[in-house]
Formats: structure tokens, sequence, C-alpha cells
């Protein structure tokens, strides 16, 4: 059987590489369908990659290397970008990235058989009606508008298998461009300008999975999704073949600290500074004691410490601690 080293070396040593995008659908077809789940033929997936480069005319002015990256991790996840609505291929000035759409992320979540989960918009009209607290709960009942100028909320709704209430995240349409204006560095060119729906069912089912168990193919698809908001997706066409890119990123090279040396932590959910340092952040992660203070708090970080490696672990160690005893205190 070919190793992903030697179909990498077969690449390298072509005398002449493809320089166009379907050329390379074509000539290292090997590569995807060694990326390729079982449910997937490496020819199908080439038709789909090609039409969603055929209507995407800004496709072609990105680097054919970074289209076919994008295309290859896809494909690892079994998600089919296009109009499905699972994954997208979207130009970013020169540069391809991949990016799961909702569909994509709630059927990676439902994969593990241990989490359901699902995520709607509401529009002006409809009859709607949510609480949180201790007894979260969403009563929907959609009406006859679909106008995306009209979308007042969205929501996402998860289930734990076995779990006596779901976790649920309702946002306004106001909150959700709020948080798209943060974080976009493309201008008009993001693509919730054209999928504003999309984009606002996305955004609050990510708040949801937060929450959830989840699996590799999980992490990997958000933080994808997270490094191409900011504009700091960086697949390389050998990692992409050798299937060598990690969900959770190298921790950073350590840095002198700056934090207080002092033994007692920063008071929970106080508002981070703008000279906080890695070691200060992982140190209130663990003084925090409700998960939905954590979340809201991570959310307000620098990109730079969101992203690290260290802060990604000790952020997800935390929520599932307090999870485990949230489940603890609700069998008392």
């Amino acid at each position: 059987m070919t190793t992903s080293q030697e179909l990498t070396q077969r690449l390298d040593t072509k005398p002449a590489k493809p320089e166009t995008f379907p050329a390379m659908l074509m000539a290292w077809k090997p590569q995807i369908e060694a990326a390729l789940p079982r449910h997937l033929s490496a020819e199908r997936m080439c038709r789909i990659a090609l039409t969603c480069f055929r209507t995407t005319p800004r496709l072609a002015d990105c680097e054919p290397l970074t289209v076919f990256a994008a295309v290859i991790q896809a494909a690892q996840l079994g998600l089919e970008p296009g109009l499905n609505g699972r994954a997208y291929i979207i130009p970013y000035g020169t540069t391809a990235v991949f990016v799961p759409g909702w569909k994509g992320l709630v059927e990676l979540a439902n994969r593990s058989g241990r989490v359901s989960a699902w995520t709607a918009a509401v529009y002006e009209g409809d009859e709607f009606v949510w609480g949180n607290g201790s007894k979260p709960h969403i009563e929907h009942q959609p009406g006859d508008e679909f106008d995306p100028a009209k979308l007042t909320h969205a929501y996402a709704v998860g289930w734990v298998k076995g779990a006596e209430w779901p976790v649920i995240e309702v946002w306004s349409a106001a909150k959700i461009t709020k948080h798209r204006d943060r974080y976009n560095k493309v201008g008009r060119k993001h693509y919730s300008f054209e999928h504003w729906e999309a984009y606002a069912r996305k955004v609050v089912l990510l708040q949801v999975l937060k929450y959830l168990p989840s699996t590799p193919e999980l992490e990997a698809a958000i933080v994808l999704n997270d490094q191409a908001e900011i504009g700091e997706q960086k697949i390389t066409l050998e990692d992409a073949i050798k299937g060598e890119f990690s969900p959770i990123p190298e921790p950073s090279p350590a840095q002198p600290s700056t934090a207080d040396p002092s033994p007692n932590p920063p008071a929970a959910g106080a508002a981070p500074s703008g000279g906080l340092t890695l070691e200060a952040a992982i140190t209130r992660i663990n003084a925090m004691t409700d998960a939905e203070v954590l979340a809201l708090w991570a959310d307000d970080l620098p990109a730079a410490i969101r992203m690290d490696g260290a802060f990604i672990a000790a952020y997800r160690a935390r929520v599932e601690t307090l999870k485990e005893s949230q489940t603890k205190g609700r069998k008392r």
C-alpha cells in the first residue's frame, strides 16, 4: 500500500507539476483517494471540488496549491464542499481556505453517537419564546418570513446522551453582527454577507459545541473555522496530503512571564486586560467556577491567547471538569 510519504515524494519528483486546479485534480487523484473516508470516492470528491471551483470564479485568483490543500482537508473530515452547506472552499485574497458550514459541524457532532445538536434561525413574525437558567428551553413556531434582512435571532441546541437538560444558546441578530464585525478581516468579501442565515446559525452552534463531548474530527473543524475567521488558517499541501494537520496548535515558545507572582488568582470573571499573558490567562481559567462565564470571558481574549495550544488544552480541561461537577450535583 502506498504511504502518504511515498505519495508526497512522487508529488515532489513530478517532472512537470500541474499549475491549474483542474489539472491538479486529475493528476493528484491518488492523494485525494488516500485521504478520503470509505463513504466518499475520489471521483465524486474531484467532481464536487471542480464544481466549487467553477461556481466560485474568485478561486481562479487563488494559489492553486491552497485550493487543493483545502479540498484534501475537506476530504479528511468527510465533508463534501459545495452547495449542500456542509463545507465551503472560500477565496480570501490569493489564498483559498476550508470553512465548515453549520451542517458539517452538526454532522461531525452527531457522528459520535454521544450527542445530538441542531440550530435554527428566527424571523420577524415567528412565535419564539426561550429561557435559560436551571431549566433551559426553547419554543419556536416558524412563520412564512425568510428574508435575511428580517432575521431576529439564531439559536442552537445540544443534547448529551442521558443528560436531563439541553445546552442552548440564543443570540440576537445585532449580537451576531457585532461578533462578525469584530473578527472579520476581509470586509465585504466575508461569506456572511452572502450567506447570513448560515453564518448566524453556525455562530451559535459553535458556542453550544464548547459544552458537548467532541471528537478529533470535530476539534479539527472548529479550529480550522476559527483560524479562517481571523485570517490565520495555514494548511500546507504537504500536511494536507500526509494528514498531519493538528487540530490543537503547538504551544508557542515560552516567553518571560509578566503575570502577578502572587499565589492568589485574579477574581473569576474579571475583565481581561490588554497586557494579559498566557500564563495569567491559564491561571484565571483554573480559578473560574462557572462554565458559561468562562466561555464568555474566553471569547473576549486576544486571538494570540485564544489560539495558543496551551490555552486551548487548559480551557477544554476546565470546561470538562465543570461539566462533570455539574452532572454530579444534579444526581444528588
